[in-house]
């Protein structure tokens, strides 16, 4: 049907209803409906507009922010304000000098940030790792105090406009509170670090850290040598140092874990472990290439001298984050087990990582996953290391 004949069947039975067969007002009905008609069209279809509102405008393109921390990288003197009691009025305030030391680590993708201080309390360190996260163009920090060497919960945030800000939720004497890191004033040798805590959702901040960093110099080459001299005096401590160094690899995976598979994907690669904080930790840089394509891990491990126990956890780099809790272990006569509970395909199953000596220049580790609360176990991961020249 054509829009004229439309338009004459709409204004025909209003003619006849008004009872008058007269062509002169039969014509004018017409015309006016018609005028209507075409009002009506030029107010709604508009399809520049209709369009424009539908689609939308195109979404800004995130902006890359790989190298927002490259900056820090050096080393710093430190002067810290510290709040013992940032929501008290009262709270002492106390002030700590030392130095921070920030590297770049697993190709870039990573920053490891090492600080020691001394105030009145003491001697104080610590050990923070920045990862980078490329799906959320995010950035992600964990921290380990040297006392305690248990690793707290991550600040995760971006930058806008050359100012850092990373959030976490925490709690401080028993109560729930959010914490904000910012990173700010940032020149070619001066930056300001300052930790914030709010007990309000955000609307109001008190300031708990207060750190303003100068540089002293860049990073001596030397300052990831596997073979530096650690500091830590415990004979545990020193469980994991037949490990350090650069070994060929050789991986083989269990395609399918606790589902009855058999298929395993041979790889094979390098891995490289760097003694850090002063031989408190270690980082295990790992990539190894298969039928299955590529695969690339960070391991950092930690020794907790108030238990005597090593911590394990891994990273991979479109996460950009650590695991959500540690492994956990010991090492006797040799071999180094670390347990932890994770969810694995919707399930919570126990995990168990274990890797041990074999000789000076050869060692192995494993994964395994048991889903019966350790009675049995399925290891699903191989790797065999020979060290390289």
């Amino acid at each position: 049907m054509s829009f004229r004949e439309s338009i004459h069947q709409t204004a025909a039975p209003e003619v006849m209803r008004a009872g008058c067969p007269s062509k002169k007002r039969g014509t004018t009905n017409r015309l006016r409906f018609l005028a209507l008609f075409l009002l009506m069209c030029a107010l709604c279809w508009q399809p520049d507009r209709a369009f424009s509102l539908s689609a939308g405008p195109e979404p800004a393109k995130a902006r890359d922010g790989a190298h927002d921390f490259d900056f820090s990288t050096g080393v710093w003197h430190t002067h810290i304000r510290r709040a013992l009691d940032p929501f008290s009025a009262s709270s002492d305030v106390i002030e700590l000098n030392g130095t921070v030391t920030t590297r770049l680590i697993w190709g870039g993708r990573a920053r490891l940030e090492e600080i020691e201080a001394d105030g009145p309390k003491g001697h104080w360190e610590g050990l923070s790792l920045f990862l980078y996260n490329p799906q959320s163009h995010q950035w992600s920090q964990t921290f380990i105090n040297s006392k305690a060497a248990v690793l707290s919960g991550e600040l995760v945030g971006e930058f806008h406009d050359g100012r850092g800000e990373l959030y976490q939720h925490d709690t401080f004497h028993d109560k729930s509170i959010f914490v904000r890191a910012v990173w700010s004033e940032i020149t070619p040798n001066s930056h300001r670090y300052t930790e914030s805590f709010s007990n309000d959702g955000g609307k109001t901040w008190v300031t708990s850290f207060d750190a303003h960093k100068t540089r002293e110099k860049d990073l001596p080459p030397s300052d990831m040598a596997a073979g530096a001299e650690p500091m830590s005096a415990d004979p545990d401590g020193h469980a994991l140092d037949f490990d350090l160094g650069t070994w060929h690899t050789q991986s083989s995976r269990l395609m399918h874990p606790l589902t009855g598979s058999t298929t395993w994907a041979d790889l094979e690669g390098q891995t490289v472990v760097h003694r850090v904080w002063g031989g408190r930790a270690n980082l295990a840089e790992y990539k190894a290439d298969g039928p299955g394509g590529h695969i690339e891990l960070l391991a950092l491990r930690w020794f907790n001298p108030n238990t005597h126990e090593w911590n394990l956890d891994f990273a991979t780099p479109n996460v950009g984050t650590l695991g959500e809790q540690p492994g956990v272990g010991q090492c006797k006569d040799g071999r180094c087990e670390f347990y932890d509970q994770e969810e694995v395909n919707g399930k919570q199953i126990w995990i168990r990582f274990s890797i041990w000596k074999i000789s000076d220049d050869s060692a192995q580790s494993e994964q395994a996953f048991s889903n019966d609360g350790g009675k049995t176990w399925e290891v699903n991961w191989i790797n065999k290391y020979t060290r390289a020249n």
